[in-house]
């Protein structure tokens, strides 16, 4: 789960989306294709983000994280396996 205090390496090694996403608000999350150091809370203050609107950066990349899970809500894996072809 993301929070505003996840370090930002951990947040783009375990959600790939994220780098995108807060490129799109601003933030840097990557610099000579490392991420920086520091959690999501301090790059977002950083650029001047509020808690107000940190707390929606972080609705709306655990909101993408869920859609983007290979599992449903319910546990069951969202493809179905039997049409796989090996």
């Amino acid at each position: 789960m993301i929070t505003k205090d996840i370090e930002i390496e951990e947040l783009v090694r375990v959600y790939p989306f994220s780098v995108k996403y807060l490129m799109e608000h601003g933030i840097k999350c990557i610099a000579c294709g490392e991420p920086i150091w520091g959690t999501l809370e301090e790059a977002a203050k950083e650029k001047g983000f509020g808690l107000d609107e940190i707390e929606v950066f972080v609705s709306e990349m655990n909101y993408i994280a869920q859609k983007s899970s290979p599992t449903a809500e319910d546990g069951q894996p969202r493809i179905n396996p039997s049409k796989l072809q090996l």
